[in-house]
């Protein structure tokens, strides 16, 4: 039998998570504030909903992928939540980035309502989530983790089950801090190349799959050779976003995360300078004019 997953959520992440989904034999239905998503999630084979509740209630699991934590309290507890459809053991995961305390209060107004709430935040961008290589890192109740692995790999490519509820998400800003660095210093190094004379896509195709190379120099990079920041991945309010989550965890924990810091501040000059709607490989624009530095015109593009 075909399971159904519920689907809430559909911006630039969700949206391609539940394509993945459909394209995976499950039978999905979708609710997002924006009736345009759910249009586009029907065209792909998907189904709509009216309501939050609506989607408890037509669905044995349910995936939340949302932009705030307002939202969150809203889909969770609020009229027509899901506290208030579905049968009891209901799973869902909440695959977002979210502060672990808001992520608990959402946990605890489910389990009143007898559902279960996993924490399994997810790696990776609108790019990497096209091609169903995200990767997720669940935690909470190990057995309903187990319960939902195979719905976990219609989206993800690599999944790990981290520990006790909120591990994900610690799991998730140590990724993050990485992401961000790695992105702001593929940045520097192409800009440093190519105000050296260098080529930038010799520069890319030299360094990929080097020692010295990373995925995001690889997906990222070559969105800096081409100039293609508007190629939908991930705008700059997500990461800015999760950086004040991250710096707050850190805090809290009195650990030291200067090497972000630093490489957090391409991305305020990015912001500063218009690039804030494209994708946060932009950071490359927002160097190469603190260098100074132009391209010249009518270069080929691989």
């Amino acid at each position: 039998m075909t399971e159904t997953i519920g689907f809430i959520g559909l911006g630039v992440l969700g949206s391609a998570m539940a394509g993945n989904l459909v394209k995976c034999g499950f039978a999905v239905i979708g609710h997002d504030s924006a009736p345009e998503k759910m249009a586009a999630l029907e065209g792909e084979g998907g189904q709509s909903a009216v309501s939050p509740k609506d989607v408890a209630d037509r669905s044995d699991v349910i995936i939340l992928c949302l932009p705030t934590a307002d939202a969150l309290r809203d889909v969770v507890g609020g009229k027509d939540g899901l506290k208030d459809g579905g049968g009891e053991g209901q799973i869902i995961l909440e695959v977002s980035t979210f502060a672990i305390a808001d992520k608990e209060k959402a946990r605890d107004v489910l389990a009143a309502a007898g559902k279960i709430l996993l924490d399994c935040p997810v790696s990776g961008n609108r790019i990497l989530a096209l091609k169903r290589q995200l990767t997720a890192f669940g935690s909470g109740d190990k057995a309903a983790y187990e319960a939902v692995e195979h719905i976990i790999a219609g989206f993800a490519h690599r999944a790990f089950y981290v520990g006790d509820f909120g591990c994900g998400m610690k799991m998730k800003f140590c990724g993050n801090i990485l992401n961000l660095v790695h992105n702001s210093v593929a940045a520097e190094v192409m800009v440093l190349g190519m105000k050296a004379g260098l080529d930038p896509e010799m520069i890319h195709k030299a360094i990929s799959g080097s020692g010295s190379s990373s995925s995001m120099f690889e997906v990222r990079g070559a969105l800096m050779v081409n100039e293609e920041y508007d190629k939908e991945g991930m705008n700059f309010s997500i990461p800015l976003k999760d950086s004040r989550l991250i710096s707050a965890h850190a805090a809290d924990h009195l650990c030291p995360i200067p090497i972000y810091q630093a490489a957090l501040q391409p991305y305020y000059a990015a912001v500063a300078q218009g690039h804030h709607d494209e994708d946060a490989s932009a950071v490359c624009a927002a160097l190469e004019r603190a260098a100074n530095y132009t391209r010249p015109k009518n270069k080929k593009k691989f």
